[in-house]
């Protein structure tokens, strides 16, 4: 759906870029980003819109991207982990399996192939991108009791669950991601746990805060820039480390970002925010159980970020994202590209999310 161009972010956005002119910004950088924000749309979106952030990949996003793969030195990143029969499974999804079938051939040719099946919830584990359509929201919580009401949901846009999900068995009728453009754009890398923790992995229910995340923007030199209109904020909170260590210890619990950080995202229009952790939200230990919430969530949403990037605000969201390299090598700015498997009425897709940027020099 083509969006419309609201002026006076964009204005507030160049000015900003032109004070910050004299905080270091990198020879060339700074007027690629003057010239993209031009061309970046900005919310709101059209009555209707089922692509939310979406919206903001055009031109302006490739140009900001397209500096990135032009530097000398530049490295490409590989940001998903290569999907196996033992990486870790979540515990909201059916478990996923592999065969790996016997090499065959063609009768009376010289052909000789290879096939593999995969089993069971592909897009809700691993490195996945959750869409538009995979949360709602009720008036009042669920008790448990009794058939779940799910004619009551509401989503992103206000669409219903008849507009949605007319049946129970029915693909996305709306807000499926083949309504999601490719993700081409600048991206944007925090480290939290270098930031909070000296290096260290952040613990189960850590949150990462809104003064956090504009603290390691001033930390990591990135000032003069921000967070601009279409870009994909990556944050590593070292958690990622126990990505070998199996399912009751990966996927149990997690740090994630703080309710706080919601409404400001939403005001920076980033299109996708990735962590190298289960949930995205916050996880404290006992949470998966019922036995703690996240410190200062609203009522009845223990998942409150899910619930406002995808239910209010149309910011995607990728778990499990592979950001120790990038980390490591203090690749702050980058070009990413992420294109999600393109099934339609899809809520959840396995993606191959990727960055390329230049290493901090020793």
């Amino acid at each position: 759906m083509t969006s419309r161009l609201i002026l006076l972010p964009t204005v507030a956005c160049i000015a900003a870029l032109n004070v910050a002119t004299a905080l270091a910004a990198p020879p060339g950088e700074h007027q690629a980003h003057l010239e993209s924000i031009q061309q970046t749309p900005v919310p709101p979106w059209p009555r209707g819109d089922e692509a939310g952030m979406g919206n903001t990949q055009s031109s302006g996003t490739w140009q900001r991207c397209a500096f990135h793969l032009m530097q000398p030195g530049a490295q490409a990143y590989e940001l998903a982990y290569p999907r196996t029969a033992t990486m870790p499974q979540s515990p909201f999804a059916e478990p996923e399996s592999y065969r790996f079938d016997p090499s065959s051939g063609i009768p009376g040719t010289r052909h000789g192939f290879n096939t593999e099946s995969i089993n069971g919830n592909i897009g809700g584990q691993g490195t996945q991108l959750d869409g538009l359509g995979h949360f709602a929201h009720l008036s009042e919580p669920w008790s448990g009791e009794g058939e779940f009401p799910a004619e009551d949901l509401r989503y992103y846009g206000g669409f219903s669950q008849d507009d949605v999900k007319p049946t129970p068995d029915a693909p996305l009728e709306r807000l499926g991601l083949e309504n999601l453009p490719p993700i081409v754009s600048s991206a944007v890398l925090l480290d939290a746990a270098a930031y909070l923790n000296d290096g260290e992995a952040l613990a189960a229910g850590d949150l990462v805060t809104r003064d956090d995340i504009q603290g390691m923007i001033e930390a990591q030199g990135l000032a003069w820039r921000g967070l601009l209109p279409g870009d994909v904020l990556y944050i590593h909170t070292g958690w990622g480390n126990l990505w070998e260590a199996g399912d009751e210890r990966y996927y149990a619990q997690g740090p994630g970002l703080a309710y706080d950080t919601m409404a400001w995202l939403e005001e920076q229009a980033v299109v996708l925010v990735a962590l190298d952790n289960p949930f995205t939200d916050p996880a404290p230990e006992g949470m998966l159980t019922g036995e703690a919430i996240p410190e200062g969530v609203p009522d009845g949403l223990p998942f409150a970020i899910h619930h406002h990037n995808l239910t209010q605000s149309g910011i995607y969201q990728i778990q499990n994202a592979r950001l120790a390299d990038l980390a490591a090598d203090q690749v702050w700015t980058s070009c990413t590209m992420i294109l999600p498997t393109l099934t339609k009425g899809a809520a959840q897709a396995p993606v191959r999310p990727v960055a390329i940027g230049t290493p901090a020099q020793p």
